[in-house]
Order: C-alpha cells, then sequence, then structure tokens
C-alpha cells in the first residue's frame, strides 16, 4: 500500500473565519487534498463565495454564521457542525480582529474588550467545545484529533499601539500549550500557528501604505508579502495523520521575517 500521508479523506476540518484570508488559505488546501470542510463566518456574502470555491473540489463543505464572540453561538456550532459532517478532526480557531488606536494611551476600553472578545473569548469557546466533541469520541475509542489557534508574530514581537491585539494572540499560545499536555492522552495534539506579513483584509491599510511597504517588506528575507495559500501546507499538514505526534509547537509562517 503506497504511504499518503497528506490524503485527507474521511477527515473533517472546522475552520473559524474559513470565509477569507488565511482561514480560507487553508480551508482550500484541505479541501483540495480530499477532507471535509466546515467554515463559520459572520459575513454571509463572503461566505457565499468561499463555498462556491471550496465546492469546487468536490468535497462536502458546511456553512455557518457564527460570531465566535459569542459563546452560545460557538455551543451550537459545534453541535451543528458535528450534526452536518459527523465528527470534527481538526479545529482552526482563526476568526480574528484588529482595531487601530492612535496610541496605547489612547486605547480605549471599548476597542480592547472587543478585541479580546473575539481573539481570546472566541478561541477559548472553539477550542473548548472542540475538544469536548474530541475526548467524548476518543472515550469510544476513536481517538485523535488536531486543536489549531491561529496567533500572529505580534506575540512575540513588539509593536506600538498593538498591546490589546497582541495580548490575545500570546494568550492563545499559552492556551495551546496547556491543550497540549492536558488532551495528549486522547491522541489529540494541539499547535499554534503565527502569521506574519500577510497580504490580506487585515492588513489592507498596511499595504496600502508605500511608506510601510518600502520600509518593512524589504526586511522579510523572502522578499514578497505572504499570502494566504501559503498556509495550506501547514493545515493539510496538521489535520493529517502525519502530525499525529507533533503537538505543543508553534509554526512561524513569516518568510523568515522573525529572524532577520
Amino acid at each position: 500500500m503506497a504511504y499518503k500521508p497528506f490524503d485527507l479523506t474521511g477527515k473533517v476540518a472546522l475552520v473559524t473565519g474559513g470565509n477569507g484570508g488565511i482561514g480560507l488559505g487553508m480551508a482550500d488546501a484541505i479541501a483540495q487534498a480530499g477532507g471535509s470542510v466546515a467554515i463559520w463566518g459572520t459575513n454571509e456574502a463572503k461566505t457565499a463565495k468561499a463555498v462556491e470555491k471550496l465546492k469546487a473540489h468536490g468535497g462536502k463543505v458546511y456553512a455557518r454564521k457564527v460570531d465566535v464572540s459569542r459563546e452560545q453561538e460557538v455551543i451550537d456550532g459545534i453541535d451543528a457542525t458535528v450534526a452536518e459532517l459527523g465528527r470534527i478532526d481538526s479545529v482552526f480557531a482563526n476568526a480574528g480582529v484588529g482595531f487601530g488606536a492612535p496610541s496605547f494611551i489612547g486605547m480605549t476600553t471599548e476597542i480592547y474588550r472587543k478585541t479580546l472578545a473575539v481573539n481570546l473569548d472566541g478561541v477559548f469557546w472553539t477550542l473548548r467545545e472542540a475538544s469536548r466533541h474530541m475526548v467524548e469520541r476518543a472515550k469510544t475509542g476513536d481517538t485523535g484529533g488536531s486543536l489549531i489557534g491561529v496567533a500572529s508574530l505580534a506575540a512575540i514581537e513588539g509593536a506600538a499601539r498593538n498591546q490589546a491585539y497582541a495580548a490575545t494572540k500570546g494568550a492563545v499560545i499559552s492556551m495551546i500549550k496547556s491543550c497540549a499536555v492536558e488532551f495528549a492522552r486522547y491522541g489529540i495534539r494541539a499547535n499554534a500557528i503565527l502569521p506574519g506579513w500577510i497580504a490580506t483584509d487585515m492588513t489592507a491599510g498596511a499595504q496600502a501604505n508605500s511608506a510601510f511597504a518600502e520600509k518593512v517588506i524589504p526586511r522579510v528575507p523572502a522578499r514578497r508579502w505572504g499570502e494566504p495559500e501559503d498556509f495550506g501546507g501547514v493545515a493539510v499538514y496538521l489535520t493529517s495523520n502525519a502530525s499525529s505526534y507533533h503537538s505543543g509547537d508553534t509554526f512561524i509562517i513569516d518568510g523568515a521575517y522573525s529572524i532577520f
């Protein structure tokens, strides 16, 4: 029998914020590798376009409107995803937001709370409910599963006016490490992904800023912006059985920016 470690036939992946950007890049690769995909988002027009793209690969696709900052929506979303696709083998807690502020001193409590609500509360609820499903399944003899938190280089590098966002992303890494230890006995692994400068809607302002592009992008050894498709490989790997003993790690996808 041929060794096909990245064949995702029979696997089901859930990607929050999977209707665009990095999330869609990951979901699309998983679908191409033969996996079934569930995507959550709040923008129904974007979700419809994403579903059309994903269905072109011939696999099962399930989409649901979920605001991850609302606990009950996450709980209901996990239940509905399992009911529709039968199981969840990997979950990518990817949905995130970023808000501008004039300075740390000028950062309002509203901005701080909104950032935490999606980037930290949402990840917490998503991982908690997904792990609940995986543990219950493991107790019946069906072990395994993959929990992935999408963090950011902001978690390990300082940037002005970015305190709230950075705090949430640092917390995601810590949460993932705790999950890796707690759930290893069930064959469930947990890892974090740290994107660098990626061309998405969230970085549209930076992309349009010629001064920023002239100063920052030349510092990326790869000499380009990252693309959502650059996350397809790691998403397939973390969903596949090839990563069955790989847990508690942080995958930095940044074109070598952070070490240059």
